[in-house]
């Protein structure tokens, strides 16, 4: 028998020890095959405003898939090695040199990567229309995709798994070296020893999360800057990072030991077994603990970001450019040809269309306000009113004399209280002129231009100011199925120039940020995906190789009397812990980072993020669910024959 069929027969033999990893190593080549083919599918590319982003995009993305993938491999090779120590040191002593040795597991995981690789590229090509119909859908595109083969996605997935695979080939080849032939029989004896609870450790772990929590909830201050951005939130994710690591290192073992100390409740039942494991076991689970809560964190975090904004990108298309289009005037001939382009769209004839005269102006507020102002642009009631009505908005304004109402600036916050019975001046080339705003309205007239500070005032206010500073116009146009507007929307720019200031169009607002953000959520999810795989996997291996060690433990408690039901329902409460405390911890770091997120991305300030933010937690905990009942029903069988 030659040592490459031994290892084949090894494979075989272990298969179901292997089974998880190998379905998350294919799944994790399916996905990355997927990236690299949409990278470089050309339809795709024609089909889209953000052609050049994408290609970087996924190029981006594919490169963390990689890192985590090979830290992932390695990771569960260390398991496998620490699982067969008696298996080799058996080997050793049949005479097998570690130089054989670490031939044939060299064998093992290059044959179960290679086969791992086939599949996995099979089933990308298989699937990549499937998946490239998603991201399509996602971004609302009409491209026809067609099947196809992309020789260069298989060349280049088929490169970087080998260079992967060899590499954790070779690791484990070395690994043998490593051991004596009494360390390997004596592997599994070695149990790891109750730690101790430090109250130092507990009370800081406390003080770094609530700390971390502080820092990333508090309000944005007037004046933000870099330097804020790297003292407050680089300081919050430091301590964020420690303070996770000691809340499973120090926290939950004080935990365990203070639930030791209820003697009734503890020495009812399977508790004093359910305790004892967990105890001993939580030292060589925290580091484990931390990477997957904070994964989970960040997937969930900025998962929930982009599916916020992709969930109110229509409405934040709108806010940003309120008609469908919109430019500064510049003489008869040139409005008259921006007309005749619009017009001669007949499947998007005009439902209004008006003229909005803007007076800029500097000025000052008689009251703080933490936003910047100048210059600030002045419209007429009459002016606004006529802008609800061609949008079909309900509110409107009535001013006299000096009255004056505000339009609440686009990303802010602001409420009417802000501004009621507050006063500011005008400065004017005749003399300064104050006003009184008497309300804040919503609703913004033209596309964004920081400073984004608009007043109404009365129309004879509006008309003295004129007098003394010259009004701009802006032509605005409101059509029919405005989100389907294409082809006069890349006509309109290609006349116009590329000039937002100048000139916008609701549809190229809305369909880059509709593909921007279908981008984001499409490798965010999957990728999302592949960490949920990799960290369940972990979990998985940890506890399956716990199982493995704790054989002898369960078989004692059987002959004491527990039946097997008990031990199952232990074995239950074990794993939920397991599984349950870093995806809580997880699911708590993402809500306020997204909280944050929200804060700071304007696109997503005052977006509706419950619907996002639930469901990428149930995604999560539906994920995690499944291999938890895989990971009991496992474990179960070692332990509860």
């Amino acid at each position: 028998m030659t040592l490459f069929s031994l290892a084949s027969k090894n494979i075989k033999g272990n298969f179901s020890n292997y089974l998880v990893y190998f379905v998350s190593l294919v799944f994790s080549i399916v996905i990355y095959y997927t990236f690299v083919s949409l990278q470089y599918s050309e339809k795709i590319q024609e089909s889209m405003e953000l052609s050049d982003t994408m290609s970087f995009m996924f190029m981006v993305s594919a490169v963390i898939l990689i890192l985590f993938v090979a830290v992932f491999i390695l990771y569960s090779n260390s398991f496998f090695t620490r699982q067969r120590k008696k298996e080799v040191g058996l080997y050793s002593m049949l005479g097998l040199p570690k130089k054989t040795i670490g031939k044939m597991l060299f064998y093992e995981n290059l044959i179960m990567g290679l086969i791992a690789l086939v599949i996995g590229v099979l089933l990308g090509t298989l699937l990549s229309k499937l998946f490239s119909m998603i991201l399509v859908n996602l971004m609302g595109s009409t491209a026809e995709i067609d099947f196809g083969i992309s020789i260069q996605a298989i060349i280049q997935t088929v490169i970087v798994f080998m260079v992967i695979i060899l590499f954790t080939s070779i690791q484990g080849y070395r690994l043998i070296y490593r051991f004596k032939l009494i360390e390997l029989f004596h592997a599994a004896k070695q149990g790891e020893q109750e730690p101790k609870a430090s109250l130092v450790s507990t009370v800081l772990a406390v003080i770094l999360l609530a700390g971390s929590y502080w820092l990333i909830l508090r309000p944005f201050p007037a004046e933000f800057n870099f330097d804020y951005l790297i003292k407050n939130y680089g300081v919050a994710l430091i301590g964020l990072i420690i303070g996770t690591h000691l809340f499973f290192r120090s926290v939950t073992v004080y935990l365990l030991k203070l639930s030791k100390r209820n003697k009734s409740r503890y020495y009812k039942g399977t508790r004093l077994i359910e305790t004892s494991q967990l105890l001993h076991r939580i030292k060589g689970n925290a580091r484990t603990f931390t990477v997957i809560a904070l994964l989970s964190a960040a997937t969930i975090s900025f998962f929930g970001a982009t599916y916020s904004g992709y969930y109110g990108n229509e409405k934040n298309a709108k806010e940003v450019v309120p008609f469908s289009y919109a430019h500064l005037s510049k003489g008869e001939e040139f409005d008259t040809k921006v007309k005749s382009i619009i017009e001669d769209d007949k499947n998007h004839p005009i439902k209004a269309q008006l003229e909005i005269s803007v007076i800029k102006v500097k000025g000052e507020l008689l009251f703080q306000l933490d936003y910047e102002l100048n210059p600030i642009k002045v419209i007429s009631a009459t002016t606004f009113n006529q802008v609800s009505k061609a949008l079909d908005r309900e509110q409107t304004v009535t001013l006299s004399e000096n009255q004056a109402v505000v339009i609440q600036p686009r990303f802010t916050e602001y409420t009417e209280s802000k501004f009621k019975g507050k006063e500011m001046t005008l400065n004017l080339p005749q003399g300064n002129r104050n006003l009184t705003f008497v309300n804040m309205v919503e609703g913004n007239v033209l596309p964004f231009d920081f400073p984004d500070f608009y007043v109404v005032v009365s129309d004879d206010t509006f008309v003295e100011l004129d007098k003394q500073k010259e009004a701009i116009t802006y032509k605005a146009y409101e059509v029919e199925g405005e989100k389907t507007t294409e082809a006069t929307s890349k006509k309109l720019a290609k006349f116009i120039g590329g000039d937002f200031q100048t000139s916008s169009s609701f549809y190229i607002e809305y369909k880059e940020g509709k593909e921007g953000n279908a981008l984001m959520l499409f490798i965010l999810g999957f990728l999302g995906l592949v960490f949920l795989a990799a960290t369940g996997s972990i979990i998985y291996f940890k506890q399956l190789t716990e199982a493995n060690e704790a054989k002898g433990n369960y078989k004692i408690l059987r002959k004491i009397g527990v039946s097997k039901k008990d031990i199952r329902k232990s074995i239950n409460k074990q794993t939920f812990f397991v599984f349950g405390l870093p995806l809580t911890v997880g699911i708590l770091h993402g809500s306020i980072i997204l909280n944050f997120t929200t804060n700071f991305i304007s696109d997503l300030i005052g977006a509706n993020i419950i619907v996002p933010i639930v469901t990428a937690m149930a995604a999560f905990v539906i994920i995690y669910l499944g291999y938890y009942v895989l990971t009991v029903n496992t474990y179960n069988k070692i332990v509860n024959k």
